[in-house]
């Protein structure tokens, strides 16, 4: 095939990269060795006729650690790809180049290169009419694919730019359809455009082409279901609504528009854009041209930077500072000066900008001066050099200007004195730097911006600049890229601003890539910024950078707060409490907090609660911890980032095995391993523990974070120990899926180490969970397991925890005798062991077998027993489960007023404590008692209730008891019917939960009730 003389594949391509890797030679195929070499020849091709840095090379092969020797075996590698080209006859020399490589290779000699001219020429036939000759141009082009691009390369980094190559691929495929389609030719491209629509469901464009085919196919009905299906999917995957172009389209179908006949020989977008009859239109046609510097006279400076036309929202604060600054006209007014303060990227410099400009000449005729102080670079301008760039503005001739700083503040206020002139200080350091820079008289202003606070310097008015809210965050996006595009988008456009979390400055390079890229959609640019590990490289457009704005405070930033920056970045809480500070860098005073002040002074970290104990918590920006991140892998070895991750999650575990303690009044029913613990300070730890369930509560997306991140770095000791810590919260709050969750992610952990014992604690524990979510089978697997490996490791505490919890398992079956007896050697265990609280477990739950077997006397003993040592050990929850169990007791032998009234006070506790799953039993014992006493709509409001709880918390098991209650209190009020749904439900849970005894109940209660309703049921 050619097109204007030119054969397509006239010229032989050597380097293939369109597709796996290959290399052709005069004297055939050259075998390039896969791993390095293949990695470096892949990146000289991608660059070819360019130097490609060796720095580069390396971190393409190495990724994040590479060798001593890297640069060596670059070398060694461009070496043999010299001689294997020499032996093959490849006509592609590679020259060294500082800093790195060039590769020479002809443009025909790479099949990206031929494919890169040819869709280059389809343009310029498009361009003149020959719309046949440029499809088929791309066509051919798009024929030199053998797969995806360098595919089985071996690097993240190359692997990027090669999807991006793929993308253009696509694109030239939905261009060369366009252009097909406007030449007629549907009816054959049907089946080529369905099996790509099927390939790639999710483009667009593809599946508008697709619709418009069918419809000019006469095929409407598959058109539009072609849309629908998309549109599922779109919602599906993404959580978005189609596009406006292809909304557009399809209302075009329904109303049979006839702008989408063939004759019209328009392709689907200028269809849809058609049908819409939209017009561009410039979006500030009456933005202001600037005036030439030359209007201006020198003694009159007009220094300030270009306001920006897009500016959004702030109007409170622009309104405090003109008030600051213009005040009211007093004959001995001091200057005004405003700082304004936060943190990178959140457009301080804008604001101070678009301030300056408001006031300009109407309150300060005489000129504004203006300098970026560069106070977050390594180097600030010092006020020496300053003020003789202002003297200069002023109209004072170099050779005038006095060498010494002092003197040239003097001159600089005495010019100023009579002057009405705006001074704007931009990226200011210090007091020290902004001081001999203020005028000495009130008819002038001063308008700084700093990452610092700036507190001591006198007078000025501080306005603390926050980021945009949702509203402003989206104006301001279409303010930039247009509301349309916007408004077509909007769920992705929303994501957009919580992704980068309503930045300014992340926002307007996103804003900025988006213009400049009309055909991208919001929601690829969402899929783009989804990879935190790539986030800071998207948003990077010309000379605005986010890496570049936080690089200049990171390394302006002392030692101890860089690398404290870069550390609390491996904390994953949405919070964090000052002590990790001192975890972190291993510092033991007794305010760690302390050390997080100077990141909040330079805004990199923002304070947002205030303890109990009086110490605050601070949280990250997203973008700055991600970026904190990024410079962690870079600045800090492995070594130091484990040792520092074993430090936090040490402290996190120290604080948890402390709450237990003062929950339990010890290290009771609990099993600790050898973590190391990092203490906070102990003052800190004594009132932050005042209340250590709430404290457990409060903090506990933090701990869950903990256990996850120790489970991943392979830190399995702390992360078994963490967990089963952790159960005292979980338990008490009825949080079953985060004791799953927590459980199983440190289950995998000691596994993978061969941790015997943590594979026991925790397969106990998640028996225990199994159980209480009355799931038999499973808790009878878990625990025999851990019961196992307990025997082997010969840990009776472990074995004491097994045995009464498989006791309470033959209880629910009804099995007494076995149940007995394994509480038996439970007991024996906890005496051995000297759990002292153990063993008042044992006697709280055996007591149920005893009031069933009719030795009530005997159970209101051991439960007298039971609740001296909880009130010994001050365990509340122990209390009121003691308690809970004589309410039981006292139901059995007819004492049902003094039943309620202990049931009631119990009820009182568990709610005080937060004891949701305490607070169904006491529901559901309340709902039996009331019973009893013939409150028939009493009982039933309570049993209710008790559902209510079960359903919540996911006690499936323990849902199908209340039903079983509540559908006897029915049947004795002569409601059959509710009864028998009740029943049914109950029975099925029941059945699948191999609960025997009360499907038992169950069944003969549902055949009673069932009778009693009659042949009619």
């Amino acid at each position: 095939m050619s097109v204007d003389g030119q054969e397509i594949d006239s010229s032989p391509i050597v380097f293939r990269v369109l597709g796996p890797l290959e290399v052709h030679g005069t004297a055939g195929p050259v075998r390039v060795p896969p791993g390095r070499q293949e990695i470096i020849l892949a990146a000289l091709l991608m660059d070819a006729n360019r130097v490609v840095g060796s720095n580069h090379l390396v971190d393409l092969v190495w990724d994040e650690d590479p060798p001593d020797t890297a640069r060596t075996q670059v070398q060694i590698c461009v070496s043999r790809l010299r001689k294997s080209f020499a032996d093959a006859g490849v006509d592609a020399p590679i020259a060294t180049r500082p800093p790195g490589y060039l590769m020479h290779a002809p443009d025909d000699l790479i099949d990206l290169q031929v494919f890169n001219r040819h869709v280059a020429r389809s343009r310029a036939l498009v361009k003149e009419g020959r719309r046949a000759e440029a499809a088929e141009l791309l066509r051919g082009a798009v024929a030199l694919w053998r797969g995806p691009c360098l595919s089985g390369i071996p690097s993240e980094a190359l692997r990027t730019k090669a999807l991006r190559i793929d993308e253009e691929r696509l694109s030239a495929v939905e261009t060369y359809l366009d252009l097909e389609l406007e030449l007629g030719r549907h009816h054959e491209l049907v089946g080529e455009i369905g099996r790509l629509v099927h390939d790639y469901p999710l483009r667009e464009r593809l599946r508008g082409q697709l619709m418009l085919a069918l419809h000019r196919s006469g095929r409407q009905a598959e058109a539009l279901e072609s849309y629908r299906t998309g549109r599922d999917l779109l919602i599906q995957e993404l959580g978005l609504e189609p596009g406006e172009d292809l909304r557009r389209l399809e209302m075009a179908i329904l109303s049979g528009n006839a702008a989408l006949l063939p004759e019209a020989g328009l392709p689907p977008i200028r269809v849809a854009a058609r049908v819409a009859s939209t017009v561009m239109v410039d979006p500030d046609p009456e933005r202001p041209a600037r005036a030439p510097a030359a209007a201006y006279r020198v003694e009159k400076p007009r220094q300030l930077p270009a306001d920006t036309a897009d500016f959004v929202g702030r109007q409170d604060l622009v309104a405090a500072a003109e008030a600051a600054l213009t005040g009211p006209d007093l004959p001995h007014r001091p200057v005004g000066v405003v700082v304004i303060v936060g943190m990178p990227g959140v457009g301080k410099s804008t604001l101070a900008t678009h301030i300056a400009h408001r006031l300009g000449r109407d309150h300060f005729p005489d000129g504004q001066l203006y300098c970026d102080l560069r106070g977050t670079r390594a180097e600030p301008v010092e006020a020496m050099e300053v003020l003789g760039r202002f003297l200069r503005a002023l109209g004072i001739p170099g050779a005038m200007i006095p060498d010494d700083v002092d003197e040239r503040a003097e001159m600089y206020r005495n010019l100023l004195a009579q002057r009405r002139t705006l001074v704007v200080l931009d990226d200011a350091a210090s007091e020290s730097q902004i001081g001999p820079l203020l005028p000495g008289s009130g008819s002038c202003a001063v308008l700084v911006t700093s990452r610092a606070r700036l507190t001591a310097l006198p007078g000025a008015h501080r306005l603390e600049l926050d980021i945009l809210d949702t509203a402003q965050a989206l104006e301001l996006l279409g303010r930039v890229i247009g509301e349309g595009r916007v408004a077509r988008e909007p769920q992705a456009a929303a994501a957009l601003v919580g992704t980068v979390g309503g930045l300014p400055l992340a926002l307007r390079i996103i804003a900025a890539r988006l213009a400049a890229r009309p055909h991208w959609t919001l929601a690829s640019m969402v899929h783009r910024l989804a990879n935190e590990r790539h986030r800071l490289d998207e948003l990077t457009h010309g000379e605005m950078t986010m890496r570049a704005s936080l690089s200049l405070t990171h390394d302006g930033l002392g030692r101890t707060e860089r690398q404290l920056l870069r550390l609390l970045s491996l904390a994953e809480g949405a919070s964090l409490p000052g002590w990790l500070a001192g975890a972190l860098l291993d510092d033991r005073r007794a305010f760690p907090s302390d050390l997080m002040e100077p990141l909040v002074d330079v805004q990199m970290l923002d304070v947002v609660a205030v303890e109990t104990t009086g110490e605050f918590r601070y949280r990250f920006h997203e973008i700055i911890r991600v970026f904190a991140r990024e410079q962690l892998v870079v600045h800090d070895s492995e070594e130091v980032r484990r040792s520092a991750l074993e430090r936090m999650t040490g402290g996190w575990l120290a604080l948890a095995e402390q709450a237990h303690r003062r929950v339990y009044g010890g290290d009771y029913t609990i099993l600790h391993g050898t973590a190391p613990r990092w203490q906070p300070p102990p003052t800190y730890v004594e009132q932050v523990l005042a209340d250590p369930l709430e404290w457990l509560d409060g903090e506990h997306a933090n701990l869950c974070a903990a256990v996850e991140q120790a489970a991943t770095a392979g830190l399995d000791e702390v992360s078994w120990d963490l967990a089963a810590t952790l159960v005292t919260l979980f338990e008490a709050r009825g949080y079953l899926d985060q004791w799953e969750k927590t459980h199983r992610q440190a289950l995998e952990a000691v596994r993978r180490a061969g941790n015997t014992r943590g594979t026991a604690v925790l397969l106990g524990s998640l028996g225990t969970l199994y159980s209480s979510r009355r799931q038999p089978r499973e808790s009878r697997e878990a625990l025999e397991s851990a019961r196992a490996l307990f025997e082997r490791l010969g840990d009776r505490h472990g074995l004491a925890l097994c045995r009464r919890d498989l006791a309470l398992l033959e209880r629910q079956y009804g099995a007494d005798e076995e149940a007995l007896r394994l509480y038996g050697l439970a007991i024996d265990d906890f005496d051995t062991v000297g759990d002292v609280v153990g063993r008042a477990t044992v006697l709280t739950q055996r007591a149920h077998i005893r009031m069933r077997r009719g030795e009530g006397a005997i159970a209101h003993t051991e439960l007298e027993e039971a609740l001296e040592i909880y009130r010994s050990a001050g365990y509340v929850g122990g209390e009121a489960q003691a308690l809970r169990r004589v309410g039981q007791v006292l139901t059995q032998r007819g004492e049902s007023a003094e039943a309620e009234r202990i049931l009631d006070k119990v009820l009182g506790m568990v709610r005080q404590s937060g004891d949701v799953i305490g607070e169904g039993h006491l529901l559901r014992n309340l709902g039996e008692v009331n019973a009893d006493m013939g409150r028939f709509q009493e009982a039933k409001d309570l049993f209710v209730r008790a559902l209510a709880i079960r359903e919540q918390v996911m006690d499936h098991g323990g849902a199908a008891v209340v039903r079983l209650d509540l559908a006897r209190l029915m049947d004795r009020a002569g409601e059959p019917e509710p009864a028998a749904g009740l029943l049914e439900q109950a029975i099925a849970t029941f059945r699948e939960r191999s609960m025997h005894r009360e499907m038992n109940e169950a069944e003969q209660l549902l055949a009673a009730v069932t009778a009693a309703r009659g042949p009619a049921a």
